[in-house]
């Protein structure tokens, strides 16, 4: 790319949503006013609202942020000098919770980043490392930038999967022979859920989203998501055996000693980013990270799919900024 490219910023919307934090953001990016469109889709359903704006989008790079995603404002020129190579077909980096967030935030944004909760995604959520080549693992949808042509020869994001709908598209893009690159000074700002109740609904939701996926698309990528569901089957087993053979089943609890001083390693070593309240709270949520993720994820292997070719009925609304 001797010139810079057109960007498309993309973000999806609720029909009813007045204040667009993305939007305002978008708008004060460091790229030049005539390379840069901002499409806003309006409608109930990401992955419908992001494809039909995708078929609008007349930018050579779409750049995709959620509603409340804040970029930096040299994301897009960061992003351009990655794009010459050729075989290079999307970028992304984490989305990091904002310094000024509550405390209760900031202790959600701990657990998401800590390895032992998340372990390699923690890159969505913190800066680990170099530029690289990466995988899906490590990318997420609220801050990420892909070639147009390469998502639409592709059919763009599968409608039948929410959330992971990216997830599938990055390994039908490297399958197809493209690179998919991390960047950890490619961020943007984003809180996280706001509640409790926020938070566990957001870890179910994130199990049954990665075993639907597994379904759709298996791949051995896939293999460590089963450690939280095969924990669950391990503890429920374990408390089973203890009501029918106490000496057996406390034979069972040998493996949590293990766990047990995992986690408190994974505390201490939070305490490098976080405030001893919050870690001490981060510790016994990263127990119900597991968990959560874990329920979801047996749950998501039992859902009913749509048929193959069904489209989700959902009216989307494009607004050009």
């Amino acid at each position: 790319m001797n010139s810079l490219p057109t960007v498309t910023v993309l973000i999806p919307a609720r029909p009813e949503q007045v204040d667009i934090k993305a939007v305002t953001a978008a708008k004060h990016l460091d790229y030049p006013a005539d390379k840069i469109e901002i499409l806003v889709a309006r409608g109930k359903q990401p992955s419908v609202q992001r494809n039909t704006a995708l078929k609008q989008a007349s930018g050579h790079l779409v750049y995709f942020l959620d509603d409340d995603s804040v970029p930096e404002r040299g994301n897009l020129k960061t992003a351009v000098q990655r794009f010459t190579d050729s075989s290079v077909k999307m970028l992304g980096g984490p989305n990091l919770c904002p310094p000024d967030a509550p405390a209760l935030e900031q202790m959600f944004a701990l657990v998401l980043s800590s390895l032992l909760a998340f372990g390699p995604s923690r890159a969505r959520y913190t800066r680990v490392g170099v530029l690289r080549e990466t995988s899906e693992k490590e990318l997420i949808l609220c801050n990420l930038i892909a070639r147009r042509d390469a998502m639409v020869q592709l059919g763009g994001f599968d409608e039948k999967l929410y959330p992971n709908e990216e997830n599938a598209l990055m390994d039908a893009l490297q399958k197809s022979g493209g690179k998919l690159l991390y960047d950890p000074t490619f961020t943007v700002y984003r809180r996280p859920r706001p509640t409790f109740k926020a938070f566990v609904k957001m870890l179910k939701t994130y199990g049954r989203g990665r075993a639907e996926q597994f379904r759709v698309n298996p791949t051995f990528g896939s293999a460590l998501n089963f450690a939280p569901p095969l924990f669950c089957v391990y503890l429920l087993a374990t408390v089973a055996l203890l009501k029918l053979n106490p000496l057996l089943g406390k034979f069972f609890l040998g493996p949590l000693v293990f766990y047990a001083a995992a986690v408190i390693a994974q505390g201490i070593a939070l305490m490098r980013r976080g405030k001893i309240v919050g870690v001490l709270g981060a510790i016994p949520l990263i127990v119900l990270t597991h968990i959560i993720y874990g329920y979801g994820f047996w749950r998501g292997l039992f859902t009913p799919l749509p048929p193959s070719g069904t489209k989700p009925k959902t009216e989307v609304v494009i607004e050009r900024l």
